[in-house]
């Protein structure tokens, strides 16, 4: 699809470069069609090198780094704003306040794109959900356009790659979901895995307006369209929007899952997400043959409960975006706690511990990562270690481990502090454990 028309000579401002790929290549993209661009962040210059380094092709671009000033957000014909931007932005405000239009990338591809969408959001469990649909979609030999909340991709640049015979398949985070919202856009088939407390820092004046937000999915939605509720979630989502959904709804869980069919990505919580994929590959009308291959094959994505290497029969996995106690808590389950050395903790994210609290004696040993959130719950944890070198957490963890054991990083918390990202923590891991006696 041939978005340029649209963005070429507009007058632009892109809110949040970042450091995972996605700013960069919306601004890459938006520059190419020709807009006359300004890129704003909170972060300085030396933060942002690589990303700034990536748009040396485009001298035109002009970048305000280390601050937002509200001039930027004066007299533009589009302001597009990264997932994170505070609710009560003073700058967005100013935009909305002169009539600019607001949107992010995820539904500026959703409207442009005209092709079909599948939109998957929740709290657990979007990141695999949406790359088992995607490859059920590419064993049905469908040309699958993969965005929204991924690392490394520009969802607006995807725009470049549209055909009429591609589907899109995009993993949306709550604020994409709010951006849906305000675009009064949603997939024809949304797909909503999980619903657990989350973002209560950014959400701290109205926790509701989590949900509330992720919602947009499928609020927006045709009868023809096709809401798949997650088990876990459904009778929230159904109580709180019920008379709001006119589209086709499926609640799916593990249970209508064929016991049969055998993954290689261990625990519950993956069959639930397999569930949760065939359930949308049934109403892209694919064949259950075809979504068996799919999932039988899928290996994981990078940094969920991804198996790294093993060690001297000590299992290494990476599950560096559980972020939360549940995420953590799955984890758990599918690999057992008897013979588990646990690497947890990092940045404060003000949500309730004490269901891994209760847990956390079953472990054989747990190590912790220096952190406002492992500060919080340090008292509450016998015989704990605490770590501000990352590498000497990881050696602490093959010291304590014998054959037979599991190593595992599942942090419950945020990464902020001693990782730039979840991403980070998680190739720092990966390359500590590869490089482990060697």
């Amino acid at each position: 699809m041939d978005a340029s028309p649209y963005f070429c000579g507009k007058k632009i401002t892109l809110m949040g470069l970042g450091l995972l790929g996605r700013g960069a290549g919306d601004a890459r993209y938006l520059a190419e069609c020709g807009a006359e661009l300004i890129v704003t962040d909170l972060k300085s210059r030396e933060e942002l090198a690589e990303s700034i380094a990536s748009l040396k092709d485009f001298p035109d671009i002009t970048f305000v780094l280390g601050e937002h000033r509200l001039e930027d957000f004066s007299h533009r014909d589009l302001v597009v704003k990264a997932a994170g931007v505070p609710i009560d932005s003073p700058y967005i405000a100013e935009a909305k306040r002169q009539g600019i239009p607001v949107r992010m990338s995820a539904d500026l591809f959703m409207e442009f794109s005209g092709v079909p969408i599948i939109g998957v959001t929740g709290t657990r469990g979007k990141s695999t959900v949406t790359h088992m649909i995607a490859a059920i979609l590419k064993e049905a030999e469908k040309p699958v356009l993969l965005g929204g909340n991924v690392r490394g991709v520009s969802t607006l640049a995807l725009l470049k790659e549209t055909m009429p015979e591609s589907v899109a398949v995009l993993e949306l985070d709550s604020w994409q979901c709010q951006g849906l919202g305000e675009a009064n856009l949603s997939p024809q088939i949304a797909v909503f895995t999980t619903l657990y407390p989350d973002h209560t820092n950014y959400y701290k004046d109205d926790p509701g307006a989590y949900l509330t937000d992720k919602a947009n999915i499928f609020l927006h939605q045709d009868p023809d369209d096709t809401l798949v509720l997650g088990a876990q979630c459904a009778p929230t989502v159904i109580e709180a929007f019920g008379e709001h959904i006119i589209s086709k709804v499926v609640v799916a869980d593990e249970g209508k899952l064929p016991g049969s069919w055998e993954l290689k990505v261990p625990g519950v919580h993956n069959r639930y997400n397999a569930a949760l994929a065939l359930a949308a590959a049934r109403a892209m009308r694919i064949d259950d043959e075809v979504s068996r291959r799919a999932l039988e094959h899928f290996a994981g994505v990078p940094g969920r409960l991804g198996f790294v290497r093993e060690v001297g029969g000590v299992k290494v996995y990476n599950d560096t975006t559980a972020t939360t106690p549940e995420a953590t808590l799955a984890a758990l389950d599918a690999l057992g706690t008897a013979h588990t050395i646990l690497i947890m903790g990092g940045a404060d994210k003000e949500l309730d511990m004490n269901k891994i609290l209760i847990r956390l004696p079953e472990l054989k040993r747990i190590i912790l990562l220096a952190g406002t959130g492992t500060n919080r719950v340090l008292e509450f944890i016998e015989g704990a270690s605490v770590f501000d070198s990352f590498e000497n957490a990881v050696a602490e963890a093959f010291a304590s481990a014998h054959p037979g054991d599991t190593i595992l990083l599942s942090p419950a918390f945020a990464s902020f502090g001693m990782f730039k990202n979840e991403y980070d923590r998680g190739d720092q891991f990966n390359a500590l454990v590869q490089s482990y006696g060697k």
